[in-house]
């Protein structure tokens, strides 16, 4: 497999699992533009050059690469660094959207800026490179985009903000794939099971101790997340996917971690009810009968209440 030609813009690049993206898209030919304006896990704060740093390490293994310390949440930055790549190396092939961050909060303990933050960097930071890349890639008729969800899309505790974001970032991507499909850009997604500073820390750690302890998750759901393995196991789905040889692999949403790769089914009903008298207008005592016996037969309210005495 070669990316040899291809041009690649790579963001959260500086550390975790952007930075193996980026050595290993820079491994296969790539010519890549590394961002990262070296924020803390939290959003706040800066650290010095991590973007520099690794252009420093293609570079030395005899790649191309640009650094850009611009951030994915401002709208006019996102421009600046697709142009960046296009002025760079000539074209815009292969976008990745790592950039990311965290604040866990309780839904009761979660600050108006604790959201508007995360939603920020994470579903609108997306919107913003993918809206400026997306026009070029439509000219140039070709294009990979690829975007970083979470296997706690599906829900998780303390993370209600980065949920919802990466919810927004699947359903992003398969919107992406069905508008972009024809002008030969595909969009798919990357759920990551890896040890980042983002997501194993001392923090973490604790809280998924609390979590344990009250019940809220298994031993063996512990166990995997306190162990998990590098970010390097994730770099190479998306670099097969970066690659011409993906080119009919579409809006999917895959899982990735050491030893495994999967790919989430398609969403559908699974069950309906139906009701054919009159005007097919459900009556609450209806609704009372049928949902229990039909629609929801079988089902186990995943957080009950707590018993009282």
């Amino acid at each position: 497999m070669s990316l040899k030609g291809k041009a690649a813009l790579v963001t959260g690049a500086g550390r975790g699992i952007g930075r193996a993206v980026a050595l290993s898209l820079a491994e296969h030919g790539a010519s890549v533009v590394v961002v990262d304006p070296g924020m803390g896990r939290d959003g706040r704060g800066t650290e010095d050059g991590p973007a520099e740093e690794v252009v420093a390490e293609i570079r030395a293994a005899g790649g191309d690469a640009i650094a850009c310390a611009l951030p994915v949440d401002d709208y006019n930055a996102a421009a600046e660094m697709i142009q960046l790549c296009k002025d760079g190396f000539g074209s815009v092939d292969i976008v990745v959207n790592c950039a990311g961050m965290l604040r866990e909060r309780m839904i009761w303990n979660l600050s108006e800026d604790d959201w508007d933050a995360v939603i920020r960097v994470h579903l609108k930071g997306h919107y913003n490179v993918n809206h400026h890349a997306s026009k070029v890639m439509r000219e140039q008729k070709s294009g990979r985009i690829i975007n970083f969800s979470s296997d706690a899309w599906r829900g998780s505790v303390g993370q209600i903000n980065y949920a919802a974001a990466k919810g927004g970032i699947v359903s992003m991507t398969r919107g992406l794939a069905l508008e972009l499909g024809k002008y030969g850009v595909t969009s798919n997604a990357i759920c990551p099971m890896a040890a980042t500073r983002m997501t194993l820390n001392d923090g973490v750690i604790n809280g998924m101790k609390k979590r344990l302890e009250s019940g809220m998750i298994s031993q063996a759901r512990f166990d995997a997340m306190t162990n998990m393995p590098g970010p390097e196991y994730i770099a190479p789905i998306v670099t097969y996917l970066a690659s011409d040889q993906a080119q009919d692999i579409n809006g999917r949403i895959f899982h990735a971690e050491k030893g495994r790769i999967g790919v989430y089914s398609e969403p559908v009903e699974i069950q309906s009810i139906y009701k054919y008298e009159g005007d097919g207008l459900f009556s609450f005592d209806e609704l009372a009968d049928a949902v229990p016996k039909s629609l929801m037969g079988g089902y186990v309210n995943p957080s009950p209440a707590e018993k009282t005495e």
